[in-house]
């Protein structure tokens, strides 16, 4: 689609100005995760780290995975800095200390390493426990893992970094509640994240799954968009609760971590061969960008549809998603081959020219 139908030629420039770089970046920061990992899994470095590990196995697994990625987290530091803090205290968008970022990226890290040495625990001592039949055993637990981490995502992990309110407006959120129902997807509940504290970027979404299913939406949204526009943004959701996309996408994820099982099983795993699994799983993951960003920008074309088909209002949505692109700052003309590979989305000029039409 054409964005100079929607966008002005200066539009298109700044976004291309702000993203090229950016794009530079994030193959930098692949390729040095990729050779660091490569390093450490083939090379007599991975030996002396491994090396400076003891203990019985378990031990030197949570060891040694803790070691090999802060090692390949101090060599993305550097890039990272200047893709996260840097150049969007640069561009406007962050409003951010260096200290809050920092605070961040250590949260993220333990994160992430708590998940990868649960699951790497678990598969190791699934091989020990079961010396046959472990890659049936690790397989069926690897996708409990991923149906687990899903579940509880909203109520453990999302409020390590943000803050969430209900939202305060009793009209909009009886409207919100009123569209929900309308969309046959009714909600507990539709959050306020506080993300002005971090950024002034836009954003809303849906997480969980059961019980712990929610709306949430950004304050730095909520304080700008007119109330159309939050009903539409908001309907955008519910088509997602209403198509069951959440779902979906943690069936995907289950699917993905079985086939990183089966992957590993000819790899004979050991804890000193836990770079080699994720140098290989890495690779894999790679791979399967443009098909997972494929399958991610249809579900999205969908709940666009879903959300002009409920609210009956094209010219809120053309609104609010050049709110977003604007307020973002995103690429209205992405490479071909960034958008095959990066795009979850469709590029806002493709979202507003479906909906108008």
């Amino acid at each position: 689609m054409d964005p100079t139908v929607f966008f002005t030629p200066d539009e298109i420039a700044r976004a291309s100005a702000y993203h090229r770089p950016l794009y530079v970046a994030v193959a930098a920061d692949i390729a040095l995760s990729t050779v660091v990992t490569a390093l450490l899994a083939f090379s007599w470095l991975g030996d002396r780290v491994y090396g400076a590990t003891g203990g019985p196995w378990w031990a030197r697994t949570v060891l040694f995975t803790l070691l090999v990625l802060a090692f390949v987290e101090a060599v993305r530091l550097p890039l990272g800095c200047w893709r996260g803090f840097v150049r969007e205290r640069r561009w406007g968008f962050s409003t951010q200390s260096f200290g809050g970022w920092a605070l961040d990226q250590a949260k993220g890290f333990a994160v992430g390493f708590a998940v990868t040495a649960a699951a790497l625990l678990a598969l190791l001592g699934s091989i020990r426990a079961f010396p046959t039949w472990w890659p049936l055993v690790a397989a069926v637990g690897a996708a409990l893992l991923v149906l687990l981490l899903v579940f509880v995502a909203p109520v453990v992990l999302e409020p390590i970094f943000n803050r969430f309110r209900p939202l305060e407006d009793e009209q909009l959120a009886d409207a919100l509640r009123s569209l929900a129902d309308r969309a046959g997807v009714p909600v507990r509940d539709v959050l306020v994240a506080d993300a002005s504290r971090r950024t002034r970027k836009h954003n809303a979404y849906v997480s969980g799954i059961g019980g712990t299913r929610r709306v949430v939406v950004f304050d730095t949204l909520l304080g700008e968009a007119a109330r159309p526009e939050l009903e539409v943004v908001v309907a955008h959701e519910l088509g997602h609760r209403r198509h069951r996309d959440v779902v979906k996408g943690t069936v995907m994820g289950m699917v993905s971590a079985v086939i990183a099982v089966l992957v590993a099983w000819p790899l004979d795993p050991t804890p000193r061969r836990i770079p080699l699994l994720l140098f290989v799983w890495g690779l894999l993951e790679l791979a399967a960008l443009p098909l997972t960003a494929a399958f991610s920008r249809r579900l999205e074309r969908r709940a666009d549809r879903f959300a002009v088909e409920l609210t009956h209002d094209a010219a809120a949505f053309e609104a609010a998603f050049r709110r977003m692109a604007r307020a973002n700052l995103a690429d209205l003309d992405p490479p071909k081959l960034v958008y095959a590979f990066m795009f979850t989305h469709p590029t806002p000029a493709e979202r507003i020219a479906a909906a108008t039409a």
